[in-house]
């Protein structure tokens, strides 16, 4: 059969059938046009284990990223698994094995720096009360950027909690924090407009605003204002690390552990459909290993 028609019943599919969304659909077109392209597969019946090793020998030649390179073989299964199911003869998708990945290294700041940087934004106006929003329900949530953009401000902030829609379309519940209700709150009474965006972008000259003018608003903020922002009250803090908005997500997950929160229930709360994906932070948080260490390292040292 001819692999681009093949393709694409597979895309739709995903997009179908699978829920999956359009940004998904879109980047498992363009994993498994590479390799078609690359091994020019004309038919099912040319995939076979020769064409894939030359194609992952060429993206590792290339020098692109393990995590990158597993995406491609990722999709290339799930592709072949699809062909199965309609009974068409392919190559076994367990003859292909994922890349192995080095374990991902979180970096989490020390508990005082977060601090910090979670009081930097001062002052009554309306841009330093929305920074200060966003840093809190980053830290109170756990919301990914794109989620905290796609907030709406007309909530029920006296409940605490709110459902979001994140990757894979999956639905979870996040709570806030009475700090960060405190400060939605203090951001929100301030607000004039009828944007119904949470968090907005706002004119640049509204920290010079005269006759006690509001700052414009421009509309629902973007991911890379948010990013903008997080750098700015880092520096701010005079923490000299690199901070971004996902490194509050890891905070989240870590202070929710070191806390004693179990596994399974920060993997609801982050939205990870795998708990492999939430068992990179274990490292850092086993209290049991710390206290073994404490108890019983160095006991024969003066």
């Amino acid at each position: 059969m001819d692999i681009n028609k093949l393709l694409i019943d597979y895309l739709n599919y995903l997009e179908i059938e699978k829920n999956r969304s359009i940004k998904t659909r879109e980047n498992y077109e363009r994993y498994l046009a590479a390799f078609l392209n690359f091994a020019k597969i004309k038919n099912e019946k040319d995939v076979t284990a020769e064409a894939v090793r030359d194609f992952r020998l060429d993206l590792a030649r290339r020098n692109i990223k393990k995590n990158t390179q597993s995406y491609y073989i990722i999709a290339l299964r799930s592709f072949l698994k699809y062909l199965i199911k309609r009974d068409i003869p392919v190559l076994s998708p367990d003859k292909i094995e994922l890349p192995k990945i080095p374990e991902r290294q979180i970096e989490i700041l020390e508990y005082k720096d977060l601090e910090r940087l979670l009081d930097a934004p001062k002052g009554n106006d309306l841009r330093s009360l929305r920074d200060k929003a966003i840093l809190e329900t980053l830290f109170s949530t756990g919301l990914r950027i794109s989620e905290l953009c796609g907030l709406n401000r007309y909530l029920d902030l006296e409940r605490g909690e709110i459902s979001v829609r994140g990757k894979g379309d999956k639905l979870r519940v996040v709570f806030f924090s009475d700090r960060a209700k405190k400060a939605i709150k203090n951001y929100l009474d301030k607000r004039g407009d009828a944007e119904e965006a949470m968090f907005v972008s706002l004119s640049k000259n509204s920290q010079r605003t005269t006759n006690n003018k509001q700052p414009r608003v421009i509309g629902r903020i973007i991911p890379r204002a948010v990013q903008r922002l997080v750098n700015f009250y880092t520096r701010k803090a005079g923490i000299p690390d690199h901070v971004t908005p996902h490194q509050l997500r890891h905070q989240f997950a870590t202070d929710l552990l070191i806390g004693g929160a179990d596994l399974r229930s920060v993997q609801e709360l982050l939205g990870h459909s795998n708990i492999s994906t939430t068992q990179i932070y274990t490292h850092i948080t086993n209290k049991e290993l710390k206290e073994v260490h404490r108890a019983f390292h160095g006991r024969r040292r003066k």
